[in-house]
């Protein structure tokens, strides 16, 4: 296998702005299970249930997320899904990483998570990084981060 390097200039004062992510759309296995275990350990709300757009294979999401909808996560049911699990290795999704405000809240997520029983890595950092992490998988083994900036 080789390798070829680009160089390439980009000129990104031409490129429109991002807001922000508004959502995020996870392929689950059991959609009412995953909705209830994300509402549970992230708090997040049950929005409204949607139809795949231009579908007749019968998909549909459940979508949950914060009161003020700023951040929201699509659990999609797929009928062609094998039920297979995850795997951050395929070309796709590798993990999904939230930002909380500092340290002290990473600290009281480990707590949460404890008291939820779910499985995590503790917070840790890496060398030679501004920020701390703390892992943990769904009930499908999408691995979820949670980061907290030093500063």
């Amino acid at each position: 296998m080789t390798t070829t390097e680009h160089t390439q200039t980009i000129d990104v004062s031409t490129s429109p702005t991002l807001a922000g992510i508004q959502h995020i759309g996870l392929t689950v296995r059991d959609v009412e299970a995953s909705a209830e275990w994300y509402m549970r350990v992230l708090g997040l709300q049950r929005q409204f249930e949607e139809p795949h757009h231009h579908s007749d294979q019968g998909g549909y999401a459940v979508v949950l997320g914060t009161p003020d909808m700023s951040l929201n996560v699509g659990l999609d049911h797929h009928p062609a899904n094998c039920g297979e699990a995850f795997d951050a290795t395929r070309t796709g999704l590798d993990h999904v990483c939230f930002q909380v405000s500092d340290a002290a809240a990473l600290g009281a997520w480990t707590a949460h998570l404890d008291q939820q029983g779910v499985s995590h890595s503790g917070v840790y950092a890496m060398e030679g990084t501004p920020f701390s992490l703390l892992t943990f998988d769904d009930p499908d083994g999408i691995q979820l981060e949670l980061i907290a900036f030093a500063g």
